[in-house]
């Protein structure tokens, strides 16, 4: 039994601690998925969701704490007692996701270890089972060091998992274990590989057949029976591939622009989940930001899953103007655990990326920006009295002061068109020379 005990004590302690310094990386991410939990589709116990990053924070340092309580030998009876009923509430929580389908992953390891709701509550069977050794041979866990030694351990394993904790979010994580990491490309992690595994999925059809319901399995085809179509369900059997970025977009109420920037380099994002709740000591920062960026020819754009009543807000609030896109609040919250948070991309790729905390520390050296690349929409040059001009400009001349109006679009103005396409990396495919009276 002594040895059972020892051993029991080595692995329980050592992944609470791992699982726990995991989790306390990024207590931010474990709130979120508490508050799946807490949400009224899985535990429907809405009223806890405000107090999600408290207790959070709690948990993780307790789980924590109570690992390296067990290691030393700290407290024994309290700590196997404290082991075992997380341990149950664990178990209840991950059997509970796997037996009704509702929470895809428990959060177990964070982002570092992805488990299946089935295969996390098999893991807490097997801590279980060896929990209880421990409560049952409670008596052969002793104290590895003097008991003065062991209170001053155990003391700092609590504060200092409190101020890492804290650490972490007042700026970053520590260790960024998702797909949006420095470094990450956000196109290539949205790529689905050609033989990538399809989703097996089952379709139950309800028909009604003679005055009787009648279901039929099929893998998808149309069933080949004579009755009346009432309804179809459907049921994922085994989980096809999904890529590791599924949910980012860059979007306008009527336009998908992802591919457009997610191309463009020297680009700066600021990422808000939520303008509504957006940190003020951050919104305070955007106008120096944004002033920054432009003075070193950067591009800078905002993602949020707000309102345009929201945006027009926050710019009147702030005195920005750079423009707001549309994007999954929940892949805003996986982008950066900060609201707001700063990226700097380069052609999809992250360069860097801060917690508003940290907008000082962003390196923005100057850089030689291109010129924006003409669409289609924009074929057409342009020449106002030999300045190049938009079509804007070009239908607010008053008819009156025109002297004279050309339209070419080859011949005589291919070599003029060939030559400004090249300067200004365009696609002027015609030109439109507009002279003024002189007044």
């Amino acid at each position: 039994m002594k040895i059972l005990v020892s051993i029991s004590r080595i692995l329980v302690g050592v992944l609470f601690i791992i699982s726990g310094l995991i989790k306390l990386n990024d207590p931010l991410g474990f709130s979120y998925k508490l508050q799946e939990y807490f949400s009224p589709d899985v535990l429907n116990i809405p009223f806890l969701e405000p107090y999600a990053l408290m207790i959070s924070v709690l948990v993780v340092v307790f789980e924590v704490v109570l690992g390296v309580f067990l290691l030393i030998g700290y407290k024994p009876k309290f700590t196997v007692w404290s082991l075992l009923l997380m341990i149950v509430f664990f178990t209840f929580l991950t059997f509970y996701s796997a037996y009704f389908d509702k929470v895809k992953d428990c959060g177990c390891f964070g982002d570092a270890l992805k488990l299946t709701p089935w295969e996390s509550f098999a893991k807490d069977i097997i801590l279980l089972f060896f929990i209880l050794i421990l409560f049952f041979g409670v008596k052969h866990i002793n104290a590895i060091f003097g008991k003065l030694p062991t209170t001053i351990i155990a003391l700092l394993s609590f504060i200092c998992s409190l101020w890492f904790g804290y650490h972490v979010l007042m700026h970053l994580p520590s260790k960024d274990f998702r797909a949006y990491k420095i470094g990450a490309n956000i196109k290539e992690g949205m790529i689905i590989p050609e033989d990538a595994p399809k989703p097996i999925v089952e379709y139950y059809w309800k028909f009604n057949v003679n005055g009787e319901e009648k279901i039929l399995t099929t893998n998808g085809s149309y069933p080949s029976v004579e009755g009346d179509f009432v309804s179809v369900d459907t049921k994922v059997i085994k989980e096809g591939y999904e890529p590791p970025i599924y949910d980012f977009s860059i979007e306008t109420e009527d336009e998908d622009l992802t591919e457009q920037f997610l191309s463009e380099e020297n680009l700066i994002v600021v990422v808000s989940y939520s303008l509504e709740k957006m940190e003020q000591g951050g919104a305070l920062k955007l106008k120096a930001l944004q002033e920054n960026a432009r003075k070193n020819n950067y591009k800078i754009i905002g993602l949020t899953a707000s309102g345009e009543e929201a945006k027009q807000r926050i710019k009147e609030a702030y005195n920005i103007d750079f423009e707001w896109y549309l994007c999954d609040e929940k892949a805003l919250k996986t982008v950066v655990r900060s609201n707001p948070g700063v990226l700097e991309l380069d052609a999809g790729t992250v360069k860097q990326k801060v917690h508003w905390n940290d907008i000082e520390d962003l390196e923005l050296p100057e850089v030689e920006r291109r010129p924006e690349p003409i669409t289609e929409k924009e074929s057409v040059l342009y020449l106002i009295d030999n300045k190049i001009s938009s079509k804007e400009e070009a239908d607010n001349i008053n008819p009156n002061s025109i002297k004279a109006v050309s339209v070419s679009k080859d011949g005589s103005a291919k070599k003029l068109l060939d030559s400004i396409n090249q300067v200004n990396n365009s696609n002027y495919k015609a030109l439109v020379v507009i002279e003024l009276k002189n007044e």
